[in-house]
């Protein structure tokens, strides 16, 4: 290294060219020579700089003190505020879920450190679903990567779908039929089911080559929701994955809402009104649907007082399922902003799992409703539908008797007509 050192003193006092350049080039030389030693350090430094040490261990013990312990630091009101439903409730779904997946079930890896927590995992879904936020903002608390909180948020959704889709996402049974036209008869709507319409979730990360289809009246790319809900805010049907550029009658074309009552496998639905008999039940629906059997709409610019008190009271039911939609995006705020990823199928499942986890949270919460015991939708004490059958049998002429039925416009006007009288007459009585 001398004859180096005595090169870096020459060159303040050479001015010919090739010393310059023989002193440059041991002087790369000695710059890597000096290199070498803190090499093997300069590496591991930069693996320590990649690599964050987040004591997941401390984030689960954090969390179970905060929320799961019995003398939690938060009580049970910040809990459903945080969480959007009760402990009991969640811990429901947390024990469902362990069984169903064992992605939740907490294991060593092969250094034998254990991993996260299904608490863990399963809060940052939830904080997911709840607050709209990205993955990588569940690290501070929680402790857990941005993989691992986007790998839980997958999983908890397809698991949420995939167990409790029969029991959440199930059409009326009889004794559900029954509650409902109970239901509708006392707010002077026989044989009234619930009230539909459409929602739009916009996308914000929708391939280029899609936006067109996707785009619609608001010239942004946005998927359809077609929901049926009932006064209790129970959302009973759900039809999601139509691009944007669909209204609400092309929606309905291709929605299974009615699938079951074409088939004839729907419950019987049986009422009078003003004298008529009808044997289905109805929705009630904005100006933009068609006039079938099945929909009852409101009277633009009605004449007379009778029109204008069944218009008044046609509007105000039906907001039951804008009621719905609009709590809906406020429990789960991911369906509120745009949605982000780039799958509809995972959309999809983002957006049932929601439906889902809302039905969940109106049946644990009924208690605090009024009225109660009116809203009680157990599967209970019901013969299951039958499955459809796919041979070929003369049950096509009864599917075709049924949607001529479904969608006949004279019963349509009829249904209008009598529900007229029948809601002036409890005007004029009360």
């Amino acid at each position: 290294m001398d004859h180096i050192l005595e090169l870096d003193s020459l060159q303040y006092d050479s001015s010919s060219d090739d010393e310059l350049e023989i002193i440059s080039t041991f002087a790369m030389v000695k710059e890597r020579l000096d290199g070498e030693g803190g090499s093997r350090s300069r590496r591991v430094s930069g693996r320590r700089r990649n690599t964050i040490w987040r004591n997941s261990l401390q984030g689960q013990e954090n969390l179970f003190r905060d929320y799961f312990a019995e003398s939690a630091v938060y009580p049970p009101n910040k809990f459903r505020r945080r969480f959007r439903m009760r402990r009991d409730l969640f811990m429901r779904i947390h024990d469902a879920i362990i069984s169903h997946d064992r992605y939740f079930v907490q294991e060593r890896n092969a250094a034998g450190k254990l991993g996260h927590s299904s608490l863990q995992k399963m809060t940052a879904a939830i904080r997911m679903l709840a607050y709209g936020v990205t993955a990588d903002l569940m690290d501070e608390y929680l402790r857990i990567g941005e993989r691992t909180a986007m790998d839980s948020f997958i999983h908890f959704v397809k698991a949420v779908v995939s167990i409790f889709s029969a029991e959440y996402l199930r059409s009326p049974n009889s004794e559900d039929i029954a509650r409902l036209l109970a239901i509708g008869e006392s707010r002077g709507f026989p044989g009234m089911l619930g009230s539909i319409d459409c929602m739009h979730w916009k996308w914000k990360n929708c391939p280029n080559a899609w936006k067109g289809m996707y785009s619609g009246h608001i010239r942004e790319p946005t998927i359809i929701l077609e929901a049926v809900a009932s006064h209790d805010l129970w959302i009973w049907h759900a039809f999601f994955g139509l691009p944007g550029s669909h209204n609400d009658i092309n929606v309905l074309e291709r929605s299974d809402v009615f699938a079951n009552l074409a088939e004839g496998r729907a419950p019987p639905v049986n009422y009078s009104i003003n004298g008529h008999d009808y044997t289905m039940g109805y929705y009630l629906a904005d100006g933009i649907y068609p006039s079938w059997a099945t929909f009852v709409k409101t009277i633009h610019a009605p004449q007379g007082n009778k029109r204008k008190n069944f218009a008044a009271a046609q509007e105000s039911a039906r907001k039951d399922v804008e009621r719905a939609f609009g709590v809906l995006q406020a429990r789960f705020a991911i369906v509120r902003g745009p949605a982000r990823l780039y799958q509809p199928e995972l959309l999809k499942d983002i957006m049932m799992a929601c439906i889902i986890l809302h039905n969940m949270i109106v049946e644990d919460e009924r208690d605090m409703y009024l009225g109660a015991d009116e809203f009680n939708y157990e599967q209970i004490n019901d013969v299951p539908l039958e499955p459809p059958s796919h041979e070929v049998t003369n049950e096509v002429v009864e599917f075709m008797q049924n949607r001529h039925r479904i969608r006949d416009q004279e019963t349509h006007l009829q249904l209008q007509l009598d529900l007229i009288e029948h809601l002036w007459q409890i005007h004029s009585q009360s």
